[in-house]
């Protein structure tokens, strides 16, 4: 069982930046791939990046966000740069077994953090 706590969101102004953090707690970090996805009003669950041993991105994001973490800490990071009002949405850290971008496939959840870019 792995408990994920999501932190970091808010409102941010087109062009700003914000860093979202992800603390796990329970088994095992480092065995998991960590993922962000977010989900804006209206719309699927899409997929933003993930991390295990090496990274990857959505191509919407891909060259303004960074997804890392830190294992001595058991947290995961999604820095984002050049935001967009259309990067706005909850926020979702997700941890599983497999490297995809399907969020079933993604056994657990945090309960999501806002994020709001106005133009």
């Amino acid at each position: 069982q792995v408990q994920l706590t999501e932190s970091g969101g808010g409102l941010v102004q087109a062009g700003g930046s914000l860093r979202l953090s992800c603390a796990a707690s329970g088994r095992t970090f480092s065995s998991y791939v960590m993922a962000w996805f977010r989900q804006a009003p209206g719309k699927e669950r899409e997929f933003v990046a993930r991390i295990r041993l090496s990274t990857y991105y959505a191509d919407s994001v891909k060259g303004r966000f960074t997804i890392s973490r830190d294992g001595s800490k058991s947290t995961v990071y999604l820095q984002m740069d050049s935001l967009k009002p259309e990067d706005t949405a909850v926020y979702y850290c997700a941890a599983g077994g497999t490297l995809t971008t399907t969020p079933i496939a993604y056994a657990y959840w945090g309960q999501g953090t806002q994020v709001t870019v106005s133009s």
